[in-house]
């Protein structure tokens, strides 16, 4: 069988169980994940004030107090502006990986790899360390997606200029790209006040403790109309699967849509990185254990990625805050250990 007709057998696989039961089961999994974010950490929020705070808040009045006036703030002022931004980062960062991987061909593409995220870190530390806020809370994402998109067209640049624009190739670009900006980011770093270096450092690491409810609509405005636009053309990526020639034939402009894929997947990265710091190996890790239950078609994929993906960051949040507390060790640390194995393993499956 050639690989075009394995990939079309594996869009149209029969799995074992319904879409309609994944998602079901997949928001029962986001509910509960929510519920242990809010209630677990240094200080611990029993069930029934979880509930009765979030009741009181939504509609004041119809629960009698029985909690602190602390544990109220911790819970809605700190950790559910947390969880809420974990799960926009989560689906956010999946849902660009598994774009990628159809864009480049590639099963090991992931925006942390190709250098998306290196260039909006860059974009970030910049504004952070150097220029200040002078657009307001809007100048470090902006400057977060213009280091992402920068990172992008250079990758395309680079691989035309040196004859590598194969799927492999590509990727492999991405991670020399990624290298190189990194170390424009640690020379920003070294140049900055070193009073300053000393939470950015913490940031490049990953971590969601910023989180605030002022801020979760920038985020919330790039993920909605971006994951939206992708799903819309997720026939186009199921045929970007099966390769270029294949897709020309059934009339993609192969070489516009992915440039276009890469230019979304660069602004929801560049604004992820912004609120979220460096965190790895999500975009890799989520959009493969998805196609273990849904197959690879992307109308499927897309927002079972995007579920999983939050999920996922939810959890390992949770284990960031519990496993050093009541210090918060940098979630990037948690899911660079899991995204290792999980590379790891793939690389194997993929040998």
């Amino acid at each position: 069988m050639s690989e075009g007709a394995s990939v079309l057998a594996a869009h149209k696989a029969a799995t074992t169980f319904s879409l309609v039961q994944i998602i079901c089961a997949g928001f029962a999994a986001l509910v509960l994940s929510v519920y242990l974010a809010v209630s677990v950490g240094a200080v611990t929020i029993s069930m029934e004030a979880v509930w009765g705070i979030l009741v009181n808040k939504l509609l004041p009045g119809m629960v009698e107090p029985s909690w602190s006036l602390g544990r109220e703030k911790i819970l809605w002022e700190i950790r559910l502006p947390r969880a809420l931004l974990a799960i926009m980062v989560g689906a956010g960062l999946s849902i660009v990986g598994a774009c990628l991987q159809s864009a480049t061909r590639n099963p090991l593409a992931d925006p942390h790899l190709i250098g998306i995220s290196a260039g909006g870190a860059l974009g970030a530390v910049l504004a952070l360390l150097h220029t200040g806020l002078f657009l307001g809370l809007l100048t470090v994402p902006l400057l977060a997606f213009a280091g992402a998109l920068g990172a992008t067209l250079l990758v395309i640049s680079l691989a035309k200029f040196t004859s590598a624009m194969s799927a492999d190739r590509l990727v492999l670009t991405g991670v020399a790209v990624s290298f190189v900006l990194m170390a424009g980011v640690n020379i920003l770093i070294f140049l900055a006040d070193p009073r300053a270096t000393h939470s950015v450092v913490y940031w490049m690491l990953g971590g969601l403790g910023l989180a605030q409810w002022s801020h979760l609509i920038y985020p919330l405005a790039v993920l909605l109309p971006c994951s939206l636009w992708l799903w819309s053309r997720a026939g186009y990526f199921n045929a970007m699967t099966i390769g270029d020639e294949t897709a020309t034939t059934l009339g993609i402009p192969v070489g516009k849509f992915r440039l276009e894929a890469f230019v979304i997947g660069a602004l929801i990265t560049g604004v992820m990185v912004a609120f979220s710091g460096m965190i790895g190996f999500v975009g890799l890790m989520v959009p493969h254990i998805v196609r273990l239950f849904v197959g690879g078609d992307y109308h499927r994929l897309i927002p079972v990625s995007a579920l999983f993906g939050a999920i996922f960051l939810l959890l390992a949040d949770v284990c960031s805050r519990t496993v050093m507390k009541p210090e918060d060790m940098p979630i990037g640390i948690v899911t660079g250990l899991v995204g290792g194995v999980f590379f790891i393993w793939l690389l194997r499956e993929k040998a």
